[in-house]
């Protein structure tokens, strides 16, 4: 009885540092890279493909709560319905563990791949993790399609918060696809852990320098 006390004592423990933290940082990350917002707004707008500043998708959260993920917009607007109207581009996007890579993409602007490139399309997901829709370290939060390649383990994926950085971004990002990316993201839902989490915040900080996987 008191180890299983214990167990769910540190279970709270790592979920309230965990929020503090994403709380604290996403902040800060607001504040310093507030320039590239405006940056980003400006050359949009100069652009030939003018639109919304994000682009925003329903993504699946935690305990099957879907939520709008937040991204610079990348590719012309109505996105999705093109990709959801036309037959061969959404079956390569299927094959293709439901991405495009950029030179298959006819979607994506000049100024989005070099977003995209940098990785710097995902900064706006510091409002998910302040909103509470996402954490810092977690699975990648996935479409609802997605969803059928976990097949019995969805409750499991879905039982904590997605993350703007995880297991499989270190390991690799969209050079590991399916089904050896849900094994990692898995993987990480039974070892989470904060020395864990500082882990792989080292080795996704060090992917997206590399550009590892990153399209």
């Amino acid at each position: 009885m008191a180890e299983r006390k214990s167990q769910n004592q540190q279970s709270w423990w790592y979920r309230f540092i965990k929020r503090f933290f994403d709380i604290v940082l996403s902040i800060l990350a607001l504040i310093v890279f507030s320039p590239i917002f405006l940056f980003v707004f400006i050359a949009d707008q100069f652009g030939s493909n003018k639109g919304p500043l994000f682009f925003q998708q329903v993504r699946m959260g935690q305990y099957h709560k879907p939520f709008k993920i937040l991204k610079f917009r990348s590719m012309v607007v109505g996105a999705d319905e093109i990709l959801h109207n036309d037959a061969k581009l959404y079956k390569e996007y299927i094959d293709n563990n439901y991405k495009l890579k950029p030179e298959q993409d006819p979607r994506i602007t000049g100024l989005g791949r070099w977003l995209r490139k940098t990785s710097i399309d995902e900064i706006p997901q510091f409002i998910n993790i302040l909103r509470g829709d996402m954490t810092i370290i977690g699975p990648r939060p996935v479409v609802p399609e997605e969803l059928s390649q976990y097949d019995g383990h969805v409750d499991k994926l879905l039982s904590v918060r997605p993350g703007a950085m995880g297991l499989w971004q270190a390991s690799g990002r969209s050079n590991i696809g399916y089904p050896e990316r849900a094994d990692l993201e898995l993987s990480y839902v039974d070892r989470a852990s904060l020395l864990f989490d500082v882990q792989i915040l080292f080795k996704n900080v060090i992917s997206i320098f590399k550009s590892t996987g990153a399209y």
